[in-house]
């Protein structure tokens, strides 16, 4: 909007909104960087800074002469950003594991707790109940009370709408997957946010990890189901429901016949395998009792070299050539990133996929990278979500806002 059209109050807002997302990032502030970098006049920045102190998210610094950097004249005020004036809570609601993790205003982690939860008792009480558990523990940890969370935002394996609320599903298993986290938490919350987990992932490959300045990019959660996070022209796309990209449609693709993700499609190749007994005699998968394989026990065979896991790899990098391929031809994706605990052995996946991607594309094909964030991705994009849900909304908290 332009200013001329501003009321007074609106243009006031805009001045603090701005001035706080500066300083925001910055390490200190004077009214002069404010000017320059934010385009104020002088007295309005001085006064939006005095503002912004007033409402307990800067701190005044000692001044350019105390802290030696200056010598002669009147020194500059300086000015930083309060991290700790708040905190936000990123939460992972995976199906069989919840991560909680708590950071200041900037992200920077104070704590992070883990709770195992029984993937076959998946009703919504005992979700909520698990979700609460994780979420308070992970508080206690940081020394952290409710009153001091500024914002909120949940992970969960399920589209999510704008509302934060899940569609119905053939058989709910989306709303016990999202039981209204949202009621819940905003309960005393005043900032929540629930989303998809992939798209939570992509949230933090963008901000962190290995789409650092790529505009058009698929995350893919790839451990037990597939899951996808789809970034096209700079935007995270949700659709009508937040269904972008829900990996059913893969029920249809031949070669692929299903959301399998990729480890559950190792350990299940290489269970037949040794059932068939097929696999080469010098394989350490042959030594395994198959109730005990895994996918990450197969790739990290796979990338020591273990030929029947080696096999099993190629497999599984066949199959993720064509997932690639189906991704990248509908959104023309420049990089497809393997999230998740799965990308740590996903080496030699990739090579077989980027091997035979180019066979599935007309268009260009995307590269294929691991993450490197490890299986808490989901819990750290939630972290990241948060501090951009506080950064829009901090000025509006009843702990911010000036006294009448």
């Amino acid at each position: 909007m332009p200013q001329s059209l501003l009321t007074p109050t609106a243009l006031r807002r805009a001045s603090l909104d701005a001035v706080l997302g500066y300083a925001w990032e910055a390490d200190a502030v004077t009214a002069s960087d404010v000017i320059e970098n934010v385009g104020l006049t002088r007295s309005t920045a001085i006064d939006v800074v005095d503002e912004l102190v007033e409402r307990g998210l800067l701190a005044e610094l000692p001044n350019a002469r105390a802290a030696g950097e200056y010598q002669k004249g009147r020194p500059a005020r300086r000015f930083s950003f309060l991290a700790d004036a708040g905190y936000v809570v990123g939460v992972d609601a995976g199906r069989a594991r919840l991560t909680a993790t708590v950071a200041d205003l900037r992200g920077e982690t104070q704590a992070v707790r883990h709770l195992a939860a029984d993937g076959s008792r998946d009703s919504a009480e005992d979700r909520r109940r698990d979700a609460v558990r994780v979420v308070d523990d992970a508080l206690a940890a940081a020394g952290i009370t409710r009153s001091e969370v500024s914002a909120l935002c949940v992970g969960v394996p399920a589209p999510v709408d704008r509302n934060g609320s899940s569609p119905p599903h053939r058989d709910d298993f989306w709303r016990r997957m999202n039981p209204s986290f949202s009621e819940l938490f905003g309960r005393w919350a005043p900032i929540v946010q629930v989303e998809n987990d992939a798209s939570l992932a992509a949230v933090a490959e963008r901000a962190v990890g290995a789409a650092v300045g790529c505009d058009d990019f698929v995350t893919l959660l790839a451990g037990e189901r597939l899951g996808a996070g789809v970034w096209v022209d700079g935007r995270l796309l949700r659709g009508a429901h937040g269904g972008a990209a829900e990996m059913v449609a893969f029920d249809h693709v031949a070669g692929v016949e299903g959301a399998w993700g990729l480890g559950y499609r190792a350990a299940e190749l290489a269970r037949r395998a040794l059932a068939k007994g097929s696999l080469p005699s010098s394989s350490a998968l042959r030594e395994l009792d198959p109730a005990v394989i895994d996918g990450k026990t197969v790739l990290t065979l796979a990338s020591h070299g273990d030929a029947g896991a080696m096999v099993v790899a190629r497999q599984v990098g066949e199959t993720l050539a064509v997932i690639a391929g189906v991704l990248a031809s509908l959104f023309d994706s420049r990089r497809i990133i393997v999230s998740g605990a799965v990308a740590a052995g996903a080496a030699p996946v990739i090579e077989a996929a980027l091997a035979a991607l180019p066979q599935e594309l007309d268009l260009p094909a995307p590269e294929i990278v691991a993450s490197e964030l490890g299986a808490d991705i989901v819990s750290v994009g939630a972290v990241r979500a948060a501090v951009e849900a506080a950064r829009t909304g901090v000025l509006d908290l009843p702990r911010f806002v000036l006294a009448s």
